[in-house]
């Protein structure tokens, strides 16, 4: 992806989150120069990867294989590991009209998947088998605020805003706004994406990015780069 694309997609998405009256923390808006000048104050930021997120999964056709997030919180392993501390995680994300996130599971990570408004926030769905992959033969069991529903493999869910589903590891899913844009919730358990998303498909959790101008923020796979 050319980084002015990125830069426009924020622009575009920080209109459309704000929309629905759902305000980003400060950090959202500190430049590049900003971060580096504060860098020995936001360790907390950098360490957990809060921030923006945007990707095309490596294949270069954002609007149709992509998706945009903004993690706004997130504990750490030790605390899960433990039982014990801040074991869980929040995003923000904006799945737009017909966008594919593409087919996965996580290992670790439970989640609660919120339609926070906007159009319909359609989810395919299959169950795993006993090797962790999809499972073309059994039902999938998910929760939808508190409702236990069962769908048949790869049925898909249709949420309404103000309607969730519960995910839990090995739950195979991939999601699309039906019929307009979708601003999406989610609450889970610590969440590595570095480690923690298993695809499919054999495509990348991030972008390649064409560095055709500076970026208006850094997205949380540039830290490492800009921030060390």
């Amino acid at each position: 992806m050319k980084r002015s694309e990125i830069n426009e997609i924020i622009r575009d998405a920080d209109r459309f989150i704000q929309s629905f009256g759902y305000i980003l923390p400060p950090f959202a808006y500190w430049s590049p120069a900003e971060m580096q000048a504060r860098r020995d104050e936001i360790e907390g930021i950098v360490s957990a990867r809060l921030g923006w997120d945007i990707t095309d999964y490596g294949q270069g056709d954002f609007a149709n294989l992509g998706l945009f997030l903004f993690t706004t919180r997130n504990g750490r392993a030790e605390d899960l590991a433990r039982g014990s501390g801040m074991c869980y995680a929040e995003k923000i994300m904006i799945s737009r009209h017909n966008q594919i996130s593409p087919m996965h599971r996580h290992v670790v990570k439970a989640e609660d998947i919120i339609n926070r408004g906007g159009a319909t926030l359609a989810i395919e769905m299959f169950s795993s088998d006993a090797a962790g992959r999809i499972d073309p033969e059994a039902e999938v069991v998910v929760a939808c605020d508190g409702l236990t529903k069962r769908l048949g493999p790869g049925e898909v869910l249709y949420l309404s805003p103000g309607e969730s589903v519960t995910l839990m590891p090995g739950n195979w899913h991939k999601f699309w706004g039906e019929g307009g844009d979708v601003l999406i919730g989610e609450v889970s358990t610590v969440n590595d994406d570095r480690t923690d998303n298993i695809f499919q498909e054999q495509i990348g959790r991030f972008a390649e990015i064409e560095e055709d101008e500076d970026p208006l923020y850094l997205l949380v796979s540039d830290y490492e780069a800009w921030l060390g």
